[in-house]
């Protein structure tokens, strides 16, 4: 890690980071504290107690939970620059904080609801809204904290990863409760989840957005950019980013004759010509490198791949994947990709799969409308030694439901399909909406990716006027979307036929308004 950042000083690092523990431990006062920083420490640098952790501190399971925050910035607060840096509105950190502005402005709102009686609608949408920080986090955590553990900066990054997913799970906790009508332990929960979620924030902003900063190249953070969009964010706009990944390179100079040389060198051994036109024997045919990589994008399956050094070597980017995935994540120790409550079931998966004890498991995801299913098995060579772990991950939810037999030809999108029995008779629920001179029709059938694909705001306004829409910004979104209509959308939500029709005119009318 140090040598990402400016030259420092172990031994002010240690007497950073004893002053800190006492302090905290109650050794010594606030005052008392701050004259030997000055006295022993002079100026510090956010990274450098991120640096005095990483160096010199025995990691505890519970660390960063534990830490008061707040008391560590009053003990520095003469000697540390917190200040919020200026950066462009776009710029991957920035993208934090002005997430971490919008999940304070929904914890007072928390403080201002619990002043009054409940109303649970209020609640359930306000807390349908908060549902988004899981967003903000997984993006953390498959993305900064991922290239700040390339770069050795990962105790600090892994006790963090515990409290973002202990904040996230009281956070769901709340929301069982007062769907449950449990409005008693609803309430006192709310007090912790607004502290807890404020020391979370706190402790992003005063140590871990500067020491990325200080650690992560102007480059590096313009690469991280696809990765960011395609897991997205919470409650933000961002523009820009659709070609964040084409980065541009400027041309070389190479001696007169030079390439001539090497082609012809390259040709001698059969090594010639563009790197994706290059064929390569594999076990049963010869593929280029542009049909390998085009078979891997349309296989019905996700593929990742880790190898027997417990590192992440590949995935496969298809259009269908069911959860994010990030290019920051290739090279990463697997263990590193997951939250610390669940790296046991890791480790037990490669150790089994090593010692030739087991070659597969299997897991599956059964929730209504989809059903996700996961399989890993070992990967072995000819001699049977371990190679690593394949993980393989498929939506089944068409063909858990499929009966009988098809061994006629049949296209998916025939023009004769059989009309659902509210298609058949519907009357007074046609109605249509004209999107730039075409023409939506709303009824039962219509598809809702046809309406997303012209009124994208749909994504963002349903979820807030049922709860039961929240999964449209779910990883499973892409999952949904495609084969869910408006009579399954309103099956699902439990608002009647003719009120979700209602609802989706008057969204729609609303938005030709704002043009």
């Amino acid at each position: 890690m140090k040598k990402y950042l400016p030259s420092v000083d172990l031994e002010k690092l240690g007497k950073i980071l004893e002053i800190k523990e006492a302090y905290q431990r109650g050794d010594i006062s606030l005052e008392e504290g701050r004259a030997r920083i000055r006295k022993q420490v002079g100026k510090i640098r956010p990274y450098e107690i991120a640096l005095a952790e990483q160096e010199l501190k025995t990691i505890e399971e519970d660390e960063c939970q534990k830490e008061d925050i707040q008391k560590m910035i009053e003990l520095f607060d003469e000697v540390m620059d917190t200040s919020r840096p200026n950066l462009p509105l776009d710029h991957p950190i920035m993208c934090y904080y002005r997430e971490n502005d919008e999940m304070r402005r929904l914890m007072l709102s928390i403080e201002d609801l619990v002043q009054y009686p409940i109303i649970k609608n209020q609640w359930i949408e306000l807390y349908d809204q908060i549902a988004a920080f899981r967003t903000h986090l997984s993006r953390k955590q498959n993305q900064l904290y991922s290239i700040l553990e390339q770069k050795g900066f990962d105790r600090p990054t892994t006790t963090m990863w515990l409290l973002d997913d202990f904040v996230r799970d009281e956070i769901r906790d709340a929301k069982k409760l007062i769907e449950e009508d449990k409005e008693e332990e609803f309430l006192a929960m709310q007090p912790t989840i607004v502290t807890d979620v404020r020391d979370l924030l706190q402790k992003e902003e005063s140590v871990l957005y500067p020491t990325a900063l200080a650690m992560i190249t102007p480059e590096e953070f313009e690469q991280m950019r696809s990765g960011d969009y395609e897991i997205g964010f919470a409650w933000i706009d961002v523009e820009g980013f659709q070609n964040a990944d084409k980065t541009v390179t400027q041309p070389t100079t190479v001696p007169d004759g030079f390439v001539s040389e090497l082609s012809a060198l390259l040709a001698k051994y059969e090594l010639g010509g563009n790197d994706t036109d290059r064929v390569f024997d594999v076990t049963t045919g010869k593929l280029s490198l542009e049909q390998i990589n085009l078979i891997y994008k349309h296989l019905p399956v996700d593929i990742s791949y880790v190898d027997e050094n417990e590192l992440v070597r590949f995935y496969s980017d298809t259009n269908h994947r069911i959860f994010p995935r990030s290019k920051n994540v290739i090279g990463r120790d697997v263990k590193n990709c997951h939250p610390r409550t669940s790296v046991h079931l890791v480790e037990e998966i490669i150790a089994k799969f090593r010692s030739g004890e087991q070659d597969s498991v299997d897991f599956w995801i059964n929730k209504p409308g989809v059903f996700i299913y996961i399989y890993y098995v070992a990967v072995r060579d000819a001699e049977g030694r371990f190679r690593g772990v394949l993980e393989m991950m498929q939506d089944c939810s068409r063909i858990r439901e499929l009966q009988g037999s098809r061994t006629l030809l049949t296209w998916s999108n025939d023009t004769q399909v059989v009309k659902s029995k509210e298609s058949q008779n519907r009357t007074s629920n046609d109605t249509s909406v004209t999107k730039e001179g075409s023409t939506i029709e709303l009824s039962a059938d219509t598809r809702l990716q046809d309406l997303l694909k012209n009124y994208p705001q749909l994504r963002k306004d349903l979820p807030s006027m049922n709860s039961a829409f929240k999964m449209l910004n779910s990883p499973l979104a892409r999952i949904i979307i495609p084969k869910a209509t408006i009579a399954m959308m309103s099956k699902r939500s439990g608002v009647s036929l003719d009120d979700i029709l209602s609802m989706l005119k008057e969204l729609i009318a609303k938005y030709k308004r704002e043009k």
